[in-house]
């Protein structure tokens, strides 16, 4: 079984100017000399940590790490305006011109996955590998089956609460009415719809693991802005056409990828690393019958740095 590598410290962070309000924090650690790899983070919104170096052998790579617009370090954080899509896809070749990087292979999870295949589909000659974890395809069955009619079926208490917290007319139509409420006056039903989006988010994440905030927990500012841009990249369905990824998978096959999936993924079902797999057939395609969806525990960490490793001796 393979572990984490060592805690290690960036070498160089700087801010990267975007052409409008967003400056994009933007670090490296690792060897200066190694082969180049960028993480990318999920959420929209959750930021980069510490650990997310940790994958990476650092005697090998050169570890990019950046925190996407409004999020983590970037500022201004939970900022909405030019934030989409597409602006986070043009802030990676931003990044990749200004370390002066030919090709780098590309890391993401759950949303940041969705954002790897993207770009690759823009940039195929930019990309040496993929690895993908969690996949998520950005479908409506998807989104449909997180915030709609799936995940509440089995983890029906948090759901339940979070239906709670938006006007009963609006339950059956669970985005828009959660933007009515983090968008509208009523601050203490701001803080109440942000805390329990957060909670279900947490829930469907960790499954087990999760441990509900105590009551009373004070819901900061930072909180609502979060739950803000994750509802912003929701209600415009990730600023993507239906089914767009895997539509335009066929530039890849040439491409090395993995695909790592967890059995009981309840934020991005099995089912979607499978499509996945069959429009990328070259693919090497791992499923972890015991994992979830966070990239934390012993099997997952140890396929996922397995990964890179591999990668590192072919490269």
């Amino acid at each position: 079984m393979k572990n984490l590598y060592p805690e290690i410290l960036p070498y160089h962070s700087f801010f990267l100017e975007t052409g409008s309000k967003h400056a994009v924090y933007v670090e490296q650690s690792g060897n200066p000399d190694g082969i180049p790899v960028v993480f990318l983070h999920g959420g929209p919104c959750s930021g980069t940590k510490p650990d997310h170096r940790r994958f990476f052998n650092p005697e090998l790579y050169r570890i990019i790490l950046f925190d996407q617009r409004g999020c983590g370090l970037s500022l201004p954080f939970g900022d909405l305006e030019n934030n989409t899509t597409q602006d986070l896809i043009d802030d990676m070749e931003r990044i990749r011109n200004e370390l002066a990087i030919t090709q780098w292979l590309v890391f993401g999870g759950s949303w940041g996955g969705a954002l790897a295949l993207l770009y690759a589909q823009q940039h195929q000659d930019k990309v040496m590998g993929l690895i993908i974890r969690g996949v998520f395809l950005v479908r409506q069955q998807d989104l449909d089956w997180f915030a709609r009619d799936g995940a509440g079926r089995i983890y029906p208490e948090q759901w339940q609460r979070l239906l709670e917290s938006i006007p009963e007319q609006e339950r059956d139509n669970l985005v828009p009415g959660l933007c009515d409420v983090l968008w509208g006056e009523d601050e203490v039903a701001q803080r109440r719809a942000a805390k329990e989006w957060m909670a279900w988010g947490s829930q469907v994440s960790l499954g087990q693991d999760y441990q509900p905030s105590p009551k009373g927990e004070h819901v900061t500012e930072l909180m609502i802005k979060q739950a803000r841009m994750e509802l912003h990249y929701a209600k415009h369905r990730y600023f993507l056409e239906e089914n767009q990824i895997l539509d335009n998978c066929g530039g890849l096959a040439e491409i090395p990828t993995v695909i790592i999936h967890g059995r009981y993924d309840f934020v991005c079902p099995m089912e979607a690393g499978y499509r996945l797999h069959k429009a990328l057939p070259k693919a090497e395609y791992i499923v972890l019958p015991n994992a979830g969806h966070v990239a934390q525990g012993q099997e997952m960490i140890d396929a996922l740095v397995a990964a890179t490793d591999k990668f590192a001796e072919q490269l």
